[in-house]
């Protein structure tokens, strides 16, 4: 197969490792925020450093998020770009920073937010229900109504933050366990592994999880759902390990 794979660019990212990594197993991967050359492509990843609401708003800025929602071949969605993935994140103007090396620069006040930012009820709250990603460490909001960002829409729930012990953010190398040990995106991968995370906000397991990862709560580390696939860890910085989820990426179809 002739691989003509195209990195999103939409701002705020390190496209120049992710494209080292790309070249390391022999795929050059246009870095472009062209709708038809992202379309034109056989395999797409979205990567993303830096925050939720500013990423999304770049995305429709230049009208890729509609070019996302529709795309067919495969998708990778790399750390914040696995967190767009999903429906919500509660990662919006005036939350701490996902990175403590990537803080949101003059976040907009409650007067000035950017579109597709909404508030809802305090998921903390008695009436409740109980998150998978909620517990005794996610109790420190303490206002009626939190703040999210809408996200691409590609996968159900919502991004929450981790708890913030053992430390905040999860940064660094961890293992994963496999849910799914047999999926094409995990070949050659076990439990032996170590990936690089850098992140203070995750997903919460659910039928789309393939690996997980624990930092203070359990989170999604790897998920796929039909085109749709996510890597909460940074696999141009995971070594070894990180190139053969990249290698087992380019071989979808």
């Amino acid at each position: 197969m002739n691989v003509r794979a195209v990195i999103v660019a939409a701002g705020g990212a390190n496209f120049g490792s992710l494209r080292e990594a790309c070249r390391r197993i022999d795929i050059d991967a246009d870095v472009s925020d062209d709708p038809a050359r992202i379309r034109n492509a056989t395999h797409v990843i979205l990567p993303g450093v830096g925050a939720a609401a500013q990423a999304m708003r770049g995305l429709r800025e230049r009208g890729l998020d509609r070019v996302l929602e529709r795309l067919e071949q495969p998708l990778l969605g790399v750390c914040l770009g696995m967190q767009l993935l999903y429906e919500t994140s509660e990662e919006a103007p005036g939350t701490s920073s996902r990175h403590a090396h990537h803080p949101h620069a003059n976040p907009p006040g409650p007067q000035a937010q950017p579109s597709g930012v909404h508030r809802r009820a305090d998921p903390w709250s008695a009436s409740a229900p109980l998150h998978p990603l909620e517990g005794e460490g996610f109790k420190a909001k303490a206002s009626a109504a939190i703040e999210t960002t809408q996200c691409l829409g590609l996968l159900a729930g919502t991004v929450r933050r981790l708890p913030p012990a053992p430390s905040w953010p999860h940064m660094g190398w961890n293992q994963i366990a496999f849910d799914v040990p047999a999926h094409p995106l995990l070949a050659g991968l076990d439990a032996n592994d170590w990936f690089y995370f850098v992140h203070g906000y995750a997903a919460a397991n659910t039928a789309q999880t393939i690996a997980r990862c624990e930092h203070g709560a359990p989170f999604a580390a790897v998920v796929a759902d039909r085109n749709i696939c996510g890597a909460q860890f940074h696999p141009e910085k995971s070594a070894t390990a990180g190139r053969r989820l990249l290698t087992n990426f380019f071989a979808l179809t």
